[in-house]
């Protein structure tokens, strides 16, 4: 494989090239060779779609429009401007790191692979886009995209979700990109990627290179890539407790420093088990994180989220107050909080959601 690769590389290089000067997609990120803004979208990017991004991105840079600006900002500030787009560690991550790049190394984000890694957040592929796009650095960055690529482009017929082979795949990755124009070679694998060779239905029509393509060739194009069999999605359970005060407050916490969403905030509660009592686990949670008795009332509402790894249904049952003053205890802090508080706290969909169906049935004030 890899003397094919040294076979094809100038041709790859040379038809990719070219069709990307033509065909390139129009993104916010792509107008600048700022290493910090190519960062925030590459973070951004991983496991969210260009369009989603895109806002977000606009929005994030005009309030963080550099690294000296995002690691003086309180991090709920960096996550209330993240809220909604999910996998909250890697804003917890690139406020942590910024910190870093400012103290290390005087506000610049390393052109040095083995150093720009030990950045939090920043792994192989996120590095290689950076040095790449931003330093010009002849180096690979292997997403989902250009791993699908590779595969069709050699007929490779083992899983490229199983680790060795992905080491591999960087590997051949690494041959094939050229001393000049590296970042504009592996931006074109990312747009080939997404816009022609798609994981369904790729338009071999349309792609530059299909005449290297040995999928293409053998009518493997959709076949490949292969991919270990997905294990079964766990549907897990949780329930909050609604509870307000004498002003119609309502009872909210914010979630520990690490962990599933952390830092974020949500109503008191926790996970349910199966088979678990649901009343007698939320008293139990509610005392755990606050240190006071509830009464636990009829259900207000009940929504679903899927996350990466499993489902949840978190189900917000209305209680009461019975004794003790709330203290934080496994929660970071808490608050009573109005509905126009609410807004300016950052929080995770699924109690985004849960609060709009609470607000349905019995409105804050």
């Amino acid at each position: 494989m890899i003397k094919d690769a040294a076979g094809i590389k100038n041709h790859l290089g040379r038809k990719l090239l070219a069709w990307y000067k033509h065909h390139q997609r129009s993104l916010p990120w792509r107008k600048t060779n700022d290493p910090y803004r190519i960062w925030i979208s590459e973070i951004m990017l991983q496991q969210t779609q260009v369009n989603t991004v895109i806002p977000y991105y606009e929005r994030f840079i005009k309030s963080f429009p550099d690294v000296r600006t995002l690691a003086a900002a309180p991090l709920q500030d960096v996550l209330k401007a993240w809220e909604n787009m999910g996998y909250y560690s890697r804003a917890r991550n690139i406020h942590k790191a910024s910190q870093i790049i400012v103290n290390q190394w005087g506000g610049r984000i390393p052109d040095n692979l083995e150093e720009i890694k030990t950045i939090p957040g920043i792994g192989e592929y996120t590095a290689g886009a950076i040095l790449s796009i931003a330093y010009g650095q002849a180096i690979p960055a292997v997403d989902g995209n250009v791993r699908r690529i590779l595969s069709r482009l050699f007929a490779i017929l083992k899983p490229v979700d199983d680790p060795r082979e992905q080491k591999n795949l960087r590997d051949l990755a690494a041959l094939l990109v050229p001393i000049k124009h590296p970042g504009e070679f592996n931006q074109g694998l990312m747009d080939l990627g997404a816009t022609v060779c798609r994981a369904k239905n790729p338009d071999c029509s349309r792609c530059p290179v299909s005449g290297l393509c040995r999928a293409k060739h053998h009518d493997l194009q959709n076949i490949l890539p292969v991919t270990k069999k997905p294990s079964t999605i766990p549907h897990r359970q949780s329930a909050a407790a609604v509870i307000r005060n004498s002003e119609d407050r309502l009872l909210v916490v914010q979630r520990q420093a690490s962990g599933l969403l952390a830092s974020l905030w949500k109503l008191p509660g926790g996970f349910i088990e199966e088979g678990e009592n649901i009343n007698d686990i939320l008293r139990h949670c509610v005392k755990e994180e606050l240190n006071i008795s509830i009464r636990v009332g009829r259900c207000l509402a009940s929504v679903d989220h899927g996350y990466s790894h499993f489902r949840l249904t978190l189900q917000a049952y209305n209680c009461r107050l019975l004794k003790g003053n709330p203290e934080a205890c496994t929660c970071q802090d808490w608050r009573w909080a109005t509905s126009a508080q609410l807004k300016n706290l950052p929080m995770s969909n699924i109690d985004r959601k849960i609060l709009v169906e609470i607000a349905r049935s019995s409105p804050l004030s």
